[in-house]
């Protein structure tokens, strides 16, 4: 089926980008309290996200990521129309271990997460793009850390603030001062785990390396 290792690659590292970029969306809307401070524990599968789109914007350039990411997008659209559906079509009445009250309060709570997501998804896939070119075209195969850190440490701040005002902020979910302190804390963490990650970002260009050098193209 695939001709070349490196379209296998490709689509290893989509799956796993569009499989936690669609999950995020689904447990968006539940929020977690670390000490005083609140989040949505949609935040967790992100760094992950974070990950593949610098291994992809590695091999495969600025455009797959792009392609990429519209395509991802209009699967978290396709996923609001599947629960949209969902959420108006009456539960089994007496049979249903899930009734509607219930189904709506965990999903019906991601609509407005997925509207803000898709945003503030593309937004800061454009600007992570942008970002690690820019460091890459000025470092060369040099300093991996630099483009993968820098485009995250810069993308991320539009994309903690863009998804949370538009899902919990003008809504009414949440006041300013909250939606201030739970968009710093989300950037924050996950600043932080794409900091720690970065290690497995040098693990994948290895194993990527190794696996592309044997291949016959």
């Amino acid at each position: 089926m695939f001709k070349t290792k490196k379209e296998l690659v490709f689509i290893i590292l989509a799956g796993i980008f569009i499989t936690n970029a669609v999950t995020a969306e689904l447990i968006g809307g539940k929020l977690i309290q670390i000490g005083p401070f609140v989040m949505s524990i949609g935040i967790l599968p992100w760094p992950i996200v974070f990950l593949t789109t610098d291994l992809i914007n590695e091999y495969f350039g600025e455009k797959g990521v792009k392609k990429l990411s519209l395509i991802t997008a209009g699967l978290i659209a396709y996923s609001f129309l599947v629960l949209l559906f969902a959420i108006n079509i009456p539960a089994a009445k007496g049979i249903s271990p899930v009734n509607d009250e219930q189904f709506f309060a965990v999903f019906g709570q991601s609509m407005w997460i997925i509207v803000g997501s898709i945003i503030a998804f593309l937004v800061s896939q454009l600007i992570d793009v942008t970002v690690f070119w820019f460091f890459k075209n000025r470092t060369g195969n040099n300093k991996i850390w630099l483009r993968a850190t820098g485009s995250t440490v810069i993308s991320q701040l539009f994309d903690s603030f863009i998804v949370l005002g538009i899902a919990f902020w003008l809504p009414g979910k949440i006041n300013f001062d909250t939606f201030l302190t739970s968009a710093l804390t989300g950037y924050t963490f996950k600043l932080g785990i794409a900091i720690l990650l970065t290690p497995l970002i040098y693990l994948g260009h290895y194993l990527i390396k190794t696996y592309l050098a044997t291949d016959n193209e």
